[in-house]
């Protein structure tokens, strides 16, 4: 089963027990941050990507100008472990990382969770790749992926146990929008997804498809 498959299911079989007024907020939240124009402001293909130093899960830092120097790096930005529909597509790279790897790419994956709280989501999914803390969302801001959770889905998320402050490490409830590149040694972008609905992700075959054509 492909990813997008995956998740289509995960998001069936939530809304076959999902309240309606509970699918109504959360379906209304996610088209009213797609009519943001939130994907205009993302970087393109062809851009250049900002310089980007981060925590790893152990509290290491990573530089991604320095992994450009040994070839591509693939970058998927999610919002955080807490998010059922950002495990799928970290289990899902996982199983893609052998193809990565032997293309020559390094991949990386940001969200602005804490390194604690990102120690947890690669131990809970097996990660074998970077799992890197853009704390303050700074790295996603520049990127243009940033956005603040309304508050009408604060409640619902709260009932879903999910404490996005708790997770991320402060009261701003700024996440960024799910999104991936594939960056050339020079610091450009080959390949660039950036999604408002965040249901939806970027099958990992289309990343070795686009390694390979580099």
């Amino acid at each position: 089963m492909t990813l997008t498959e995956t998740l289509a299911k995960f998001q069936t079989d939530f809304r076959k027990t999902a309240p309606d007024e509970v699918k109504t907020t959360m379906g209304t939240a996610t088209q009213d941050l797609i009519d943001s124009g939130i994907i205009d402001r993302t970087l393109k293909v062809g851009d250049t990507i900002p310089a980007v130093s981060l925590p790893n899960a152990t509290g290491q830092t990573v530089n991604i100008q320095e992994l450009l120097k040994s070839g591509p790096v693939v970058i998927s930005f999610y919002r955080g472990g807490w998010c059922p529909y950002c495990n799928l597509e970290l289990k899902a790279l996982q199983a893609k990382l052998p193809e990565i790897k032997a293309l020559g790419a390094n991949l990386i994956t940001i969200s602005p969770q804490t390194p604690d709280a990102s120690l947890s989501t690669a131990e809970k999914n097996a990660l074998e790749f970077e799992v890197l803390s853009d704390v303050g969302n700074k790295v996603a801001r520049a990127f243009g992926l940033v956005f603040t959770l309304p508050e009408t889905l604060r409640p619902l998320y709260a009932q879903f146990g999910l404490d996005i402050p708790a997770h991320n490490g402060d009261e701003t409830f700024e996440l960024p929008i799910p999104a991936t590149y594939i960056v050339k040694t020079d610091g450009t972008i080959a390949l660039a997804f950036a999604e408002a609905d965040y249901t939806q992700r970027l099958e990992p075959a289309e990343i070795v498809a686009a390694l390979q054509a580099l």
